[in-house]
């Protein structure tokens, strides 16, 4: 990470916003490199796409807490939209040692790992402190911080995983998701981008919060810090999310509070062929606040039984 002053950060957010709407200086040399130091930033943490309010986007490593009050930042956003505009799609091979005959069969695509796109892949986690295995791709302009381990899984441009993080197998942090620390993303786990339209807010994971398996978390969805999303819940920004831990029953949409224990559950609705379930999910527990993390997540999964 580099310390941009607010000079800095004030011309490098001018230089984009012109750009935005001047084709013609788009295709200079100078200003692709302006770009390319915006991808370079988001990679090593100088910038993010979302911040705490009366933050910039030069905030770093912050607690992910509070996320309602988290603002977004559209000339980040833009900086990944105009790279994307200005590069050509390549294709890009890797080849392998082995035999590439077996029993006198040639293999036509044995030996070789490869894509076809405008983005890069990032090669250089280890220098980050990232345990990434085999398989694990994380793109270009994408953040992932000290002590992160990534399963075979896909983290997209723009994405910011948090300190310690676990993305593990089959999970996808889509563009520009904000992941915060210490959270578990368990395999499977659809973790939605949303790139534009450029004022529109990422899907943002707080600290310490768990995702169970296949959980999915769209439309700028906010898990608040500490929340447990059992197996199989769908989140988007309309789906009703119903507290039924107190009498009088609460509905919060596109929002999960802070330590909430949510699962996947249905809702009848009528229509005029007949009553028809239809997807929402419940809040039924809160972790402790005040106990250890992991702790509290072993005793809530314990008193709970519900399935991650």
């Amino acid at each position: 990470m580099i310390s941009l002053s607010y000079q800095e950060l004030e011309e490098l957010e001018n230089n984009i916003k012109t750009l935005v709407s001047d084709n013609e200086l788009l295709q200079r040399k100078t200003s692709q490199e302006i770009i390319y130091q915006c991808l370079r930033y988001l990679e090593d943490g100088t910038l993010r796409v979302a911040s705490p309010k009366g933050e910039g986007p030069n905030c770093g490593e912050v607690e992910m807490r509070d996320l309602n009050e988290w603002v977004v930042h559209p000339w980040v956003k833009q900086s990944i939209l105009l790279a994307m505009k200005i590069r050509t799609v390549e294709s890009f091979k890797w080849e392998l040692n082995g035999n590439l005959k077996i029993m006198g069969q040639e293999r036509v695509h044995a030996g070789s790992l490869g894509y076809h796109d405008k983005l890069d892949v990032r090669k250089d986690l280890a220098a980050y402190g990232v345990r990434s295995v085999y398989g694990s791709i994380v793109r270009e302009g994408a953040y992932v911080s000290k002590g992160a381990i990534l399963m075979p899984s896909f983290v997209n441009i723009g994405a910011w995983v948090g300190l310690g993080t676990m993305i593990d197998t089959w999970a996808t942090a889509g563009s520009c998701a904000q992941v915060g620390k210490n959270v578990h993303v368990a395999g499977g786990v659809g973790i939605g981008g949303v790139l534009e339209p450029e004022n529109a807010k990422p899907v943002m994971i707080g600290d310490n919060a768990f995702l169970g398996s296949r959980v999915i978390v769209v439309e700028g969805t906010i898990v608040s810090e500490g929340a447990v999303l059992a197996a199989n819940v769908s989140l988007t920004s309309s789906t009703p999310i119903y507290d039924v831990t107190t009498s009088e029953k609460k509905e919060y949409r596109g929002f999960v509070p802070p330590n909430a224990v949510v699962v996947a559950g249905t809702r009848v609705k009528s229509f005029p062929g007949g009553e028809v379930p239809i997807q929402c999910a419940y809040i039924i527990a809160y972790r402790s606040a005040k106990s250890d993390s992991k702790l509290s997540l072993n005793n809530i999964l314990r008193e709970t039984g519900i399935p991650i």
